[in-house]
């Protein structure tokens, strides 16, 4: 990790443009697996890919909507529901690729079921490295920590015979 860090400091185009193509590749990536759950859906239901697409669409919309002056987002799905819906809906389509033998497509389904699960955990971990390294906290409250980095604070105590 620190390698990156100080190779992302001497190169910063090459940096922006490695983590463009990698965000690239994880739009492509999770477009197509949304390109396949409606496939499968539409091939379970006996659909076109059109009429399955948007019966995913109306049950994963959200709407906003003002009540009592705030604004809120309805949709039919509660908001704890979506991800396991969403999992399970890419867990079955996952089955429905490795049933046929196709390997791509199942692996590009266990990569966004992997995202998915991992996506909140690897958000609270970039958002708390790059707070942790803004503003230095301390370590011990009562001993604040000085804004100088030059100063050393040692404590010294003496033996007693």
């Amino acid at each position: 990790m620190r390698f990156l860090a100080k190779m992302a400091l001497r190169m910063p185009k090459l940096a922006i443009a490695a983590l463009l193509l990698a965000l690239a590749g994880l739009a492509g990536t999770m477009s197509y697996a949304g390109y396949l759950v409606v496939g499968v859906v539409a091939n379970h239901l006996g659909t076109g890919r059109v009429m399955a697409g948007l019966l995913l669409g109306v049950l994963f919309a959200r709407l906003p909507w003002a009540r009592e002056g705030k604004w809120r987002s309805i949709g039919l799905l509660p908001k704890r529901a979506r991800l396991p819906v969403l999992l399970a809906l890419l867990a079955f389509c996952l089955l429905s690729y490795l049933y046929r033998g196709e390997l791509l497509p199942t692996l590009v389904l266990g990569f966004a079921m992997t995202f998915l699960l991992t996506y909140r955990r690897m958000r609270q971990l970039v958002i708390s490295r790059a707070i942790s390294s803004l503003f230095k906290f301390s370590p011990d409250p009562k001993h604040p920590k000085s804004t100088d980095d030059a100063v050393i604070d040692v404590e010294f105590r003496e033996k007693k015979d």
